[in-house]
């Protein structure tokens, strides 16, 4: 009996599935209405629409009496009233592969770079895959080198860290994320660049990564021109990719630029498909999906490595207010600021070391190290709150010893911090030269 029952399973998993097939009742602005598959599939399955100026990949974002609500990955160009509509198997998963380090792909793992195509791993993956159990999960690890010297003094990564950097536009997240990218102590790096304006693509891989950080980084591309879906998947390709690193036993840094567009992309989805509008007329799997999304980086489980994990946030106008600002910085164990106005100083990195905190200080860096930490940032703050008076030549010289000391340091220590987009140094050298300029401004740590 359970021979024969075996031989039956076997021979069922052997046979065709059912080909279910629906067809177009409706399209209006993005959204496709479909009849004929609402009990064949399930929120985020995968269909192929026979249009006349070829297939579309689409996917399901609502289902109700009048139909199945579908978004395109492309266009619904050519595509009218009675047009077949498939079921498209497998089509929310992936299959990265290690000879993808090196490589440039769209969201949907296509390459992008002219190298041929990509070879598909054994393993498949699911674009939206549950995080480690909580349970299971290791705690954070060691310091994890970025050698850029802002970073590594001020705001530390540790491994399995999630951080989120916020700037407004133009005050350099990406070079900081190439700099991160060339020089951070990992195994892989994975880019994903969600949203990204198409004419800084090739300047982003060429000038600012640059061979050197190409030949250890996976890079997803979604360009802002492109369907809100393809910008979404952007993000989820680029976390599998890092999962599958992980799942090696690799130490993955994941940078994904940014959350910000990755929000707008699911705001313009959840709206098609009939929700409501809320903070900002963001709808509420907005604020459902970050945390799905940025929960699977992080500390492995067992003998799998880590996944530290950079998200940039866009804050207009530098409004820390915003809603998706605020969710991200709920979630995140840690936060970089950079200010325009230091980058129109010229200091660059532009990270505002006041407003910058990583959760994972004081255990990261040694007593000593931190000792140097707390004196630094204890003068910058001291500097900070009698700036305005000092600038306009109202404080007297001499009328508070820590000012005094705090405006001897203020000069050496944006030089210190001021470092270019192809400079490296080791953690070690930056506390040394750090304690070298309190020590000359007479501050003790």
């Amino acid at each position: 009996m359970h021979t024969a029952f075996s031989e039956l399973t076997s021979l069922a998993r052997g046979m065709d599935r059912a080909s279910v097939a629906g067809e177009v009742v409706s399209a209006l602005g993005l959204v496709l209405t479909v009849s004929g598959l609402q009990r064949a599939v399930g929120i985020g399955a995968h269909c192929t629409v026979e249009g006349s100026g070829g297939p579309v990949l689409a996917e399901v974002v609502g289902i109700d009496a009048a139909g199945t609500r579908l978004l395109p990955f492309g266009t619904w160009d050519g595509v009218r009233v009675g047009d077949r509509v498939s079921v498209t198997q497998g089509g929310a998963e992936l299959r990265p592969d290690d000879a993808w380090i090196g490589r440039v792909m769209d969201a949907l793992g296509r390459p992008l770079d002219g190298q041929g195509r990509l070879p598909e791993g054994a393993e498949p993956r699911a674009l939206r895959a549950a995080p480690p159990p909580a349970f299971q999960r290791r705690r954070v690890g060691p310091r994890l080198s970025t050698q850029v010297r802002v970073m590594d003094a001020f705001t530390p990564l540790c491994r399995g860290q999630r951080m989120g950097v916020f700037a407004g536009s133009g005050v350099g997240k990406s070079t900081m994320m190439a700099m991160l990218a060339r020089n951070a102590e990992a195994d892989v790096i994975v880019v994903g660049l969600v949203g990204e304006r198409g004419r800084e693509v090739q300047d982003f891989i060429q000038d600012d990564l640059g061979a050197e950080g190409l030949e250890r980084s996976v890079v997803v591309v979604s360009t802002g021109d492109e369907p809100p879906l393809m910008r979404r998947q952007a993000a989820w390709t680029a976390t599998a990719v890092a999962e599958h690193f992980r799942d090696q036993g690799k130490q993955v840094l994941l940078l994904v630029d940014s959350v910000t567009r990755f929000a707008a992309a699911q705001r313009e989805i959840g709206l098609a498909g009939g929700e409501p509008p809320t903070a900002k007329g963001y709808p509420p799997t907005t604020f459902t999906e970050l945390p799905r999304m940025m929960e699977r980086a992080g500390p492995g489980t067992g003998e799998s490595g880590d996944i530290t994990a950079l998200y940039t946030v866009l804050v207009d106008g530098g409004d820390m207010d915003d809603p998706v600002a605020d969710a991200v910085r709920g979630i995140m164990d840690g936060h970089i600021v950079l200010d325009r106005r230091i980058a129109e100083q010229g200091r660059f990195p532009a990270v505002s070391l006041l407003r910058s905190i990583s959760r994972m200080l004081p255990d990261c860096h040694t007593p000593e190290e931190f000792a140097i930490y707390r004196a630094a940032r204890r003068a910058a703050a001291r500097y900070a709150d009698m700036e305005e008076l000092i600038r306009i030549g109202a404080y007297r010289k001499g009328s508070d010893a820590d000012v005094d000391a705090a405006i001897r340091l203020s000069g050496p220590l944006d030089t210190l911090l001021t470092q270019g987009k192809r400079e490296a140094t080791a953690a070690g050298e930056t506390f040394a030269a750090l304690a070298a300029c309190l020590d000359e401004a007479g501050i003790a740590p």
